[in-house]
């Protein structure tokens, strides 16, 4: 399982800096006396171990409370290793549980209010003084609009 370790974009950034650098520097390596190029040989085999050491590979550890994790550009939410503890449950229960009550009061909000605008209309129709059937003609319903639209007379 070769897994190559994350870089965050400035490293990778270096990264491309330093492999263009040491092509150039190669190339012109070529025309140097053999007793340099194998001194730079050896310089560049420590700094390669230098940075082995420093970076080390990345390696999938559990994580140790729960929280926000913050791995170069993208984030995860952490529940505190493999095993959460009864808390974190609880938590996550109950905010759910108050989630699911809220939206089913604004399910019922709104089915109400919807109920409520049709025994309106229907009050209306039952208690005007036109027939219904004046509601279904075009015209009529754009008569009530232009004197809705028109201006107030008291």
């Amino acid at each position: 399982m070769n897994a190559r370790p994350y870089l965050p974009h400035d490293e990778v950034t270096q990264n491309r800096i330093g492999l263009r650098i040491a092509a150039r520097l190669s190339a012109g390596a070529q025309d140097l006396p053999h007793e340099v190029r194998e001194r730079l040989r050896a310089a560049r085999e420590q700094a390669l171990a230098r940075q082995r050491r420093a970076t080390p590979a990345l390696v999938r550890q559990p994580a140790a409370q729960s929280g926000i994790i913050k791995l170069g550009p993208a984030a995860t939410l952490s529940l505190g290793g493999e095993h959460p503890d009864f808390w974190n449950r609880l938590g996550i229960t109950l905010f759910l549980a108050v989630l699911v009550a809220g939206l089913l009061l604004i399910s019922h909000a709104q089915n109400r209010d919807r109920a409520m605008d049709v025994a309106d209309v229907d009050a209306a129709l039952l208690t005007d003084e036109l027939p219904p059937q004046a509601y279904a003609d075009p015209g009529f319903l754009q008569f009530l609009k232009a004197r809705n639209d028109g201006p107030a007379t008291h």
